[in-house]
């Protein structure tokens, strides 16, 4: 029986995120407590929750860019470092150095390097990948423009280019749709959903309680805590809401919960505008 039972264990497959008692900590001060956390491969997750909420940190804690207080994190059933190359990732804007002298191509590039064997370069095969990253976020007209000369929008979209250049199965995303235009938020939630029917996960830091019910199948609550996790329609209420939020709720957190309520009950998102 002990025999049977390891096959069995051996065979499952592991989910492409896994978090256990997750806790990280700033200067002695507590920013996450205790995250159990499973993601299923193939769904797009957002993360949403107050600002201080640990969003953002619990994204570089699974990156290893942050040490944990205690628990342990496994992407497809390993430590980050041995699966680094399934992971594609998407920082804020405010964190990256914008007047560093590379232009867009150069960027998308550097999406290729883990793919590359020690001290060898990107290839033509690489350079043509990386091309056709830029044609899919429309920025292949960008491509030799130095970043610091792109608009906001234009260097998200190069710096989403370089996280599909990566042909990563996860992909974090730290706050996307943060200061783009509409166009660039539409064409982002396309890629995603495209990259979602090619089997792929995202997971996804997002802000905007209005857009949350539209963009992600699955939805994590966090205030330091996992306030409430799962499917969007049974974790985006009122009062999983109020419980991550207290009392700073708004009237766009009536508009969101309206959306969702809609959109669970068949309407489209442009019938719940009505």
């Amino acid at each position: 029986m002990p025999l049977a039972q390891t096959d069995a264990e051996s065979k499952k497959i592991a989910p492409p995120l896994e978090i256990h008692d997750l806790t990280v900590a700033y200067t002695k001060r507590p920013v996450l407590y205790g995250i159990d956390l499973e993601i299923p491969k193939g769904s797009i997750v957002g993360i949403v929750g107050p600002n201080g909420a640990g969003k953002s940190t619990l994204i570089k804690s699974v990156m290893g860019l942050l040490p944990s207080a205690s628990g342990w994190v496994k992407v497809f059933g390993k430590p980050f470092k041995q699966a680094v190359t399934r992971v594609g990732y998407v920082p804020q804007r405010e964190s990256v150095d914008w007047d560093f002298p590379v232009n867009a191509l150069d960027v998308v590039l550097m999406g290729r390097y883990g793919r590359l064997g020690p001290f060898k370069r990107p290839n033509k095969s690489d350079k043509n990948i990386a091309m056709a990253c830029l044609e899919k976020v429309r920025m292949a007209p960008y491509a030799k423009r130095q970043i610091s000369n792109l608009s906001g929008g234009q260097q998200q979209r190069v710096f989403l280019a370089r996280a599909l250049a990566q042909e990563s199965d996860l992909y974090l995303m730290d706050e996307p749709f943060v200061g783009v235009d509409a166009a660039t938020e539409s064409a982002i939630i396309e890629i995603l959903r495209e990259l979602q029917t090619q089997g792929k996960t995202l997971i996804v830091v997002h802000h905007d309680l209005t857009t949350a019910p539209d963009y992600f199948d699955r939805i994590l609550l966090l205030n330091m805590r996992v306030v409430a996790y799962g499917n969007t329609k049974d974790v985006f209420t009122f009062e999983n809401l109020q419980n991550a939020y207290g009392g700073r709720l708004s009237i766009l957190s009536e508009v969101a919960l309206s959306r969702a309520r809609k959109k669970a009950e068949g309407d489209t998102p442009e019938d719940s505008l009505r």
